[in-house]
């Protein structure tokens, strides 16, 4: 696969090597990729937390109905 990248990344690419960080830029390519799915999955993880939280205070307030296990196997013609 060929990137380009633009000279301004390339200048951060050859920045992290020179420090250290990595040893080419394929390794900085991909430690970029790591830590940016690191952070999607972080805030992917932060959106349902804070909608199980919404929904909770929803159910605690009486906003949404709940059902007991037996309510719902019964609804589904099911025994519980």
């Amino acid at each position: 696969m060929n990137v380009n990248l633009g000279a301004p990344y390339e200048a951060v690419i050859n920045r992290l090597i020179e420090r250290g960080y990595a040893g080419n830029q394929t390794e900085i390519i991909r430690q970029a990729l790591v830590v940016y799915a690191r952070e999607i999955d972080e805030e992917e993880a932060h959106l349902v937390h804070k909608a199980v939280g919404i929904e909770v205070a929803r159910m605690k307030s009486g906003a949404t109905k709940t059902y007991s296990y037996e309510e719902l196997m019964r609804k589904a013609g099911l025994k519980p």
